[in-house]
């Protein structure tokens, strides 16, 4: 499922084509919602939290979106040709310069701006909210991650009611970088050195294509551990071992090095 720092940049590409525009073309390949026409309207932004997309329109109207696993938003000059299938599209929003087209997206609402919350109030802070401040969001971020001392940070990292945003690439380098094993109990971490690391990783990443957690960028050197079972710890260059974190569905796979990140860890 794509990071916060992915949904964010996807965000920020489909308002600047969109964004002040009306649109031409407004159509929907969803069941629920192939009747609506949105042509006509003027775009007015698109707001991002955590991993969820609303772009809002006049008339008090916005379009929830999500990417799940495999959904992303892609823009095009007028009339150009799609690189993913047209029979993919769920949705087309276009002007007359440029469309924005969604593909493979699972969750598509149409429901009034005012009632954005509905969808979104019970998560945490958003990592990458443009009004983030220390004072409210990141100390609600670090008592509600407090709050539950005897969970496995991993888990925590995922859990989007307390802090907006993480994915299990980040999961895997905040543990790394904080030196435990992902399975530490919550309560062996300082909450609010894992909140200020979490956003300053998502914020070094959100405008580039590429996500990098070692600060460089060439391939094979953008992350610590994180998919590296072959080629070793790129600190140490020990090896990095993968194991199941979390039960069911919720199941992630989860890299770390032994020798960096000390703690409790499952047998293979």
């Amino acid at each position: 499922m794509p990071e916060g720092d992915t949904v964010f940049r996807t965000g920020r590409t489909v308002e600047r084509a969109l964004a002040g525009r009306r649109l031409v073309r407004g159509e929907f390949r969803h069941p629920a919602l192939a009747t609506v026409d949105l042509s006509g309207r003027d775009v007015f932004g698109v707001r991002t939290v955590g991993k969820h997309l609303f772009t809002r329109f006049s008339g008090d109207l916005s379009l929830h979106s999500h990417l799940r696993m495999d959904g992303s938003w892609q823009v095009y000059p007028a009339g150009a040709r799609w690189r993913l299938p047209a029979h993919h599209a769920r949705v087309v929003l276009a002007t007359a310069e440029v469309q924005a087209v969604g593909f493979r997206l699972h969750d598509l609402r149409l429901l009034p701006t005012g009632d954005e919350a509905t969808l979104v109030g019970h998560l945490g802070p958003d990592l990458l909210d443009p009004d983030w401040s220390d004072d409210d969001h990141g100390s609600r971020a670090t008592a509600a991650l407090a709050a539950q001392p005897s969970r496995e940070l991993g888990l925590a990292l995922l859990d989007q009611r307390i802090m907006a945003g993480v994915g299990n690439l980040y999961k895997v380098e905040i543990c790394f970088l904080l030196g435990v094993s992902p399975w530490t109990p919550v309560s062996e971490v300082e909450p609010a050195r894992v909140v200020t690391l979490a956003r300053k990783l998502l914020l070094a990443n959100a405008w580039r294509h590429h996500q990098s957690t070692t600060g460089e960028l060439a391939r094979g050197r953008r992350n610590w551990v994180y998919e590296r079972s072959r080629q070793g710890c790129f600190r140490c260059g020990g090896r990095v071992l993968v194991r199941t974190q979390g039960s069911g569905v919720q199941g992630r796979p989860t890299w770390f090095c032994p020798r960096c990140q000390p703690g409790p860890s499952p047998a293979a």
